[in-house]
């Protein structure tokens, strides 16, 4: 079974017999070109009984190898290729050794072809749901995972993956330096530990949420962890006879409005914690940090576990999740303009919870 549908598509045409066809698959995708260790020649090439002769090999993101701490990819487009190809007598090997195999001519006619290609597919588009068939489906470790799929949907990359890239190599790394300030594993742990705590979600704002709930759910859920102070807070209003209704900022009672217009929250609906902001960037700060080599699969995956766990603990189902998802990311970047982010969110949002392939349409959330 291809992993992608970039590889689905690779198969069937190169069953068809079909060039133009696998040039199509990949046109307009990342592929990845191994990068060199210490010692090796700075490009792979090999030679090839298939091709007949010399080849550089690239990989589709489904065939990926499996996690390495020393084995790194660099993302290549064929634009790329066909700008800086070395030799026209060689071939480019797409998935070389696998059913998923292109072997592709690259004299200059037919990297004119390539970027003719690359013109007509453009770069992959963001806010695309992507699954990874070899990746975790089912079970808690999905769950935890499905936590973060807004981010992965956003870079249009599959939801269920824990390998060797998010995006590749140095692109995690920079983004754990510039939007985190990560640059080892001690500072990725403790950014990952003040996710997992929902300590970048505005406190007052989160305590009015769950007080608001506990004063008018039957059996509200427990958001609280431990060392959280909100929930003492949450008791003592639902003690005193008080929803919090007060303390919710006006402006989240203006995003709630405009979410259930948008269809974000039922009739009547309300958001109920928005930890889900904190515990989506947990998971794909997990995934960066796969990607960046500072911390490896299975520090990961009890990484991923955690987030799910504590999803449940906030939230009763993907509905809820989604919709604090969708406020604390308003919060954090929109602040009451309805504008770009807004409309970023609302796609996501819709992908996420009406795409019969997603994993908050067939995934159980507890």
């Amino acid at each position: 079974m291809p992993p992608t549908d970039i590889e689905r598509r690779l198969c069937e045409a190169t069953a068809r017999g079909d060039r133009d066809g696998q040039i199509a698959a990949v046109a307009g995708e990342d592929m990845y070109l191994a990068v060199p260790q210490q010692g090796q020649d700075p490009l792979p090439v090999y030679d090839d009984p298939v091709a007949g002769g010399k080849c550089i090999p690239v990989l589709t993101r489904g065939m990926l190898p499996p996690w390495q701490p020393q084995q790194f990819f660099d993302r290549v487009s064929v634009e790329e290729l066909a700008q800086d190809w070395p030799n026209g007598k060689w071939h480019l090997a797409v998935n070389p050794g696998t059913p998923c195999a292109a072997y592709l001519a690259a004299t200059a006619a037919h990297r004119a072809v390539w970027l003719q290609a690359r013109g007509q597919f453009g770069v992959r588009p963001g806010g695309l749901l992507s699954t990874h068939a070899a990746g975790p489906l089912h079970g808690p470790l999905a769950q935890g995972l499905a936590c973060g799929a807004p981010i992965a949907v956003h870079h249009s990359v599959p939801w269920n993956e824990l390998g060797t890239v998010f995006l590749d190599h140095a692109s995690d790394a920079q983004t754990l330096r510039d939007q985190w300030s990560v640059t080892d594993p001690a500072t990725w742990q403790q950014r990952l530990d003040q996710l997992l705590g929902g300590q970048f979600v505005p406190a007052g704002t989160e305590e009015a949420l769950r007080a608001r709930a506990a004063g008018t759910q039957d059996a509200p859920k427990d958001a609280a962890r431990e060392g959280d102070e909100a929930e003492p807070a949450a008791v003592r209003k639902e003690d005193d006879g008080e929803t919090g209704d007060a303390d919710v900022p006006e402006l989240v009672t203006r995003y709630e409005e405009r979410f259930r217009a948008d269809g974000l929250l039922p009739a009547g609906g309300r958001v109920v914690s928005l930890v889900a902001l904190d515990l989506a960037h947990a998971v794909n700060l997990v995934r960066w940090g796969l990607g960046a080599r500072l911390c490896a699969p299975p520090q990961a995956e009890q990484a991923v576990l955690r987030a799910g766990a504590q999803a449940r603990e906030a939230y009763g189902s993907w509905d809820e999740f989604a919709a604090g998802y969708a406020l604390g990311r308003m919060l954090a970047f929109d602040n009451g303009w309805f504008g770009a982010p807004y409309a970023e969110a609302l796609h996501v949002h819709r992908v996420l919870t009406q795409d019969p392939a997603s994993p908050w349409r067939g995934l159980a959330f507890a």
